[in-house]
């Protein structure tokens, strides 16, 4: 897997000034060090590019943050709901959201890769 192979898989992620290959490569080589190729199988690659797209997609939220004079990095969760003058949205996060998925819960990508990482973690390996 690299940087070349993610963006052909996941395009929305093709802007290399927004998502640099080093930014893409510390995610593939955190997730080559954290993803049991034993564990994972056929799922390693999915799995990878999983990792970095959820990844990358929170880096890209703190860097808008910092950009128009926030605090990149800071907590929060999915938008529940929100006022501006006569105007409301409001998500169903419960919805969608695993449970016990903390952070991975922060993006569709941190939850397609935490519903592969329980399909396999799940069950005995035998040897």
């Amino acid at each position: 897997m690299d940087a070349t192979q993610f963006r052909t898989d996941f395009p929305e992620f093709a802007d290399t000034t927004k998502y640099p290959d080093s930014a893409v490569n510390l995610w593939l080589n955190l997730g080559q060090k954290t993803l049991n190729p034993d564990r994972w199988c056929d799922y390693l690659d999915i799995g990878l590019e999983l990792f970095v797209a959820h990844n990358l997609t929170i880096a890209a939220g703190n860097q808008l943050a910092a950009a128009v004079g926030g605090a990149g990095g800071q907590v929060k969760g999915p938008l529940t709901s929100k006022s501006v003058d006569k105007v409301s949205a409001g998500y169903d996060t419960g919805a969608v959201a695993l449970q016990d998925g903390g952070f991975f819960n922060l993006t569709t990508y941190g939850i397609q890769y935490l519903q592969f990482a329980r399909m396999v973690g799940t069950g005995g390996i035998q040897l």
